[in-house]
């Protein structure tokens, strides 16, 4: 439910995978009753809240409270290489969908579970979503806050921690069926927000661990680095702001000097070398930001086309639909009515074949069927409330 969980399901989907999607008999997934996200109101189907993490799925509509339900996903089961829910232990155990029930119909499954805090712990019966557990308590909120900022700064957008964790799950999966290939051995797949918050995050709180305080943000409005006046953002004469990363600075100086028409800082003694670049950094923010000031966004783009050192526009979510970098590699691509962002893997340097989501419970006739079922049995599930 939600976005994690079957975030790995569409990533699993893209690279070629049956996934059939099991939602609530009546209820189902309560991702499909999401329609208001900040500012934006989503009126009737496709839901771009749903088909993100759902592209390519089978749908079935299953209440697992009754027994003829659970005996349904059991039979699923027996054949599936898979079993992979984001359930409370609790609810797995009350449904009978836990391991060793998954197991009992089919040892050799790859069982894969996401949760808000991992499986282990005083909390693993507890739930969460990615503002509280990946973004929160995984750190990454009060990093990326300012101190002068009242509050904490939110996620960027929906299932932010969602989508990395279920890619995160998807990969973990992958692994799992590849071994279980080689030593006929299965496994337990465990991902969870916190772990893969605590991911993201890694290199920043190792470094914070090391010096025994938390890397904090720089206030709002500062360039970037300290040290470096090539690592940082800078305002363009219409209002855009470009990422100017170059980690070597004294490598990098000269060249960028030229693309600015500023050839005679080249020679500039505060700037021989690096040692002087970072001494003289405030000088050298200035320097930049009143030239990077005087010309638009779309010129300093065509001017830097030869810059040696990396840079990139900084783009909104529309404005990222249009980068000729996205299209070429195919990036976002067209699934149904809607456009969709692929999952980051190609292989072959193809994208993948995106598919519109299910609708709900939309085959469940056809996925009762291949399980080898009757229509006689089907009446009998329905009638007795089993399926939809």
């Amino acid at each position: 439910m939600y976005g994690f969980v079957p975030s790995a399901g569409a990533v699993l989907s893209d690279w070629g995978a049956d996934v059939i999607k099991v939602e609530h008999a009546v209820t189902g997934d309560p991702q499909r009753g999401l329609r208001q996200i900040g500012h934006f109101k989503v009126e009737g189907d496709p839901n771009p809240n749903v088909e993100h993490a759902n592209r390519g799925k089978r749908s079935i509509g299953v209440d697992m409270s009754v027994p003829e339900g659970r005996e349904v996903i059991h039979e699923l089961a027996k054949t599936a290489d898979v079993f992979l829910t984001s359930f409370l232990p609790q609810h797995r155990r009350k449904f009978g969908i836990d391991v060793e029930d998954i197991r009992a119909v089919n040892p050799k499954i790859v069982y894969a579970r996401g949760s808000g805090l991992g499986p282990r712990g005083a909390e693993a019966d507890k739930g969460g979503y990615d503002m509280t557990a990946y973004w929160c308590r995984g750190s990454v909120a009060a990093t990326i806050t300012p101190p002068d900022v009242d509050g904490l700064i939110g996620p960027p957008g929906p299932a932010f921690g969602d989508t990395i964790s279920g890619t995160n799950l998807a990969g973990g999966i992958a692994a799992a069926l590849f071994k279980r290939e080689r030593t006929g051995e299965t496994s337990v797949v465990d991902v969870s927000l916190l772990s893969s918050g605590l991911w993201s995050m890694g290199h920043t709180i190792a470094l914070s661990a090391h010096v025994g305080e938390p890397l904090q943000a720089g206030p709002t409005g500062a360039h970037g680095s300290p040290s470096n006046p090539l690592s940082g953002l800078y305002a363009t004469k219409d209002g855009r702001y470009l990422s100017l990363v170059m980690l070597q600075p004294g490598k990098f100086w000269a060249d960028v000097c030229r693309h600015i028409d500023r050839p005679e800082l080249i020679e500039d003694p505060r700037f021989a070398d690096a040692a002087s670049i970072a001494a003289n950094t405030p000088a050298a923010v200035e320097i930049l930001r009143e030239v990077i000031g005087t010309r638009t966004l779309a010129e300093w783009t065509e001017r830097f086309g030869t810059l040696s050192g990396p840079w990139a526009p900084v783009q909104d979510a529309l404005q990222v639909l249009a980068d000729p970098q996205v299209r070429a590699n195919e990036y976002v691509r067209e699934a149904g009515a809607l456009q969709l962002v692929s999952s980051p893997v190609q292989f072959d340097l193809t994208p993948p074949q995106l598919r519109p989501g299910p609708e709900f419970a939309a085959q469940t006739d056809e996925v009762l069927q291949d399980l080898g079922l009757d229509w006689d049995r089907i009446i009998e599930l329905k009638s007795a409330g089993a399926v939809t």
